[in-house]
């Protein structure tokens, strides 16, 4: 199991990754799905979620972070940003015996594979948000969809309750892992 959550682990990193790629000047300033957060927005928090990890898997708590990462994490290149903070992520989960830790976040401690599986569920998301901003091809890897169903699906109920998501759409029973992970996180595939 852990080499195969390190491996959908680094093809969420790819799709997201392949996106940011493509986002023109122009377009750090376009709405996405997220219906609060531009382009950049966007990308800002996934940046702000890759550089919390490597400290977390070092066993710092929320509090010992404090507001390290407070504050515009692009800069002047996000697209660079991006990649650092994706590669030194990745790295971290990829260090031997990482997933076999706790890692202690804003909600309570939980097991760095559970950690790993919710930080890919999230890229996966993410990368469908980003392409339908961009309108390129929205087509996210289906193992990877997959995936991020069979962890978000136990948590439906509290997915919309804790508002930050909105209500789930409903999809039809045969529907494709991608329509179902999108429809569970309140997105209109």
């Amino acid at each position: 199991m852990e080499d195969r959550l390190l491996e959908l682990h680094a093809i969420a990193m790819d799709e997201f990754g392949l996106r940011v790629a493509m986002i023109n000047d122009d377009r750090w300033s376009a709405p996405t799905p997220c219906s609060e957060w531009t382009v950049r927005d966007l990308v800002g928090h996934l940046v702000t979620e890759q550089l919390w990890v490597p400290p977390l898997l070092a066993g710092e708590t929320v509090t010992e972070i404090g507001d390290r990462f407070e504050g515009d994490p692009l800069g002047d290149d996000p697209v660079a940003r991006w990649t650092e903070a994706a590669a030194a992520a990745q790295q971290a989960f990829a260090e031997p015996g990482a997933l076999d830790r706790e890692v202690h976040l804003s909600y309570g401690t939980v097991s760095a594979r559970r950690y790993c599986r919710e930080m890919t569920s999230d890229l996966a998301v993410h990368a469908w948000d980003l392409a339908r901003a961009l309108g390129v091809n929205d087509r996210i890897d289906p193992d990877l969809m997959s995936e991020a169903y069979d962890y978000l699906s136990p948590m439906a109920g509290q997915l919309e309750q804790s508002g930050i998501f909105a209500p789930a759409v409903p999809v039809p029973d045969d529907a494709d892992p991608q329509t179902r992970t999108l429809a569970l996180t309140g997105r209109r595939p």
